[in-house]
């Protein structure tokens, strides 16, 4: 059992009958007579739907084991996602509800970790960004001034970004894998 206020993003807990992964929590103390609340963000488990609220600091959670495999992304189909470990070759199913828009990111031989609850995958853990090459983007525009406007490039894997106005089709960027943003030009 592990107390609300005590929640720390990556733990996975049983909360109302649903099984949760924290993606966030923010602890606020009490004062005087008023009890202290953790406001978190929540990953839904079963169903791959994100939820906040805000719980009571003395609530007690049931905490869950998580375990991560590193494997290799195979191929996936309209609703599921195929992994193998490596080492064993042995083979997980994901469904690609789970995963999200984050999907659009997985490419043939991609290196990730696949969180398991029990025997059941249940997450799939991206790097903390990744290096894409823009196949087709409006062409540069050099303004003398300091310009702050974005523009939609359309990424190898059929993402599209907003980025700034320097990128040109062919640049590789990194883009942030949990915000699905641009970060900032790959340099050669």
């Amino acid at each position: 059992m592990v107390l609300s206020s005590q929640l720390r993003p990556g733990t996975a807990i049983t909360y109302e009958g649903q099984n949760f992964k924290v993606l966030a929590a923010d602890y606020h103390p009490g004062q005087g007579k008023m009890g202290g609340v953790t406001h978190v963000r929540l990953l839904n488990l079963d169903t791959g739907t994100q939820w906040e609220t805000s719980l009571r600091a003395d609530v007690k959670l049931e905490e869950l084991p998580l375990e991560k495999k590193p494997m290799e992304f195979l191929y996936s189909d309209e609703t599921t996602g195929y992994f193998m470990e490596p080492g064993t070759c042995e083979q997980a199913e994901v469904p690609l509800a789970l995963i999200g828009e984050r999907k659009k990111l997985l490419s043939p031989e991609m290196q990730v970790s696949v969180e398991f609850l029990g025997e059941r995958p249940v997450n799939v853990e991206f790097p903390i960004f990744l290096e894409l090459a823009v196949s087709d983007t409006a062409p540069p525009s050099h303004s003398g001034g300091t310009d702050n406007t974005l523009k939609v490039a359309a990424l190898e894997n059929g993402l599209k970004v907003m980025v700034p106005q320097f990128i040109k089709t062919g640049d590789a960027i990194r883009v942030d894998t949990n915000s699905l943003k641009y970060m900032d030009r790959v340099k050669k």
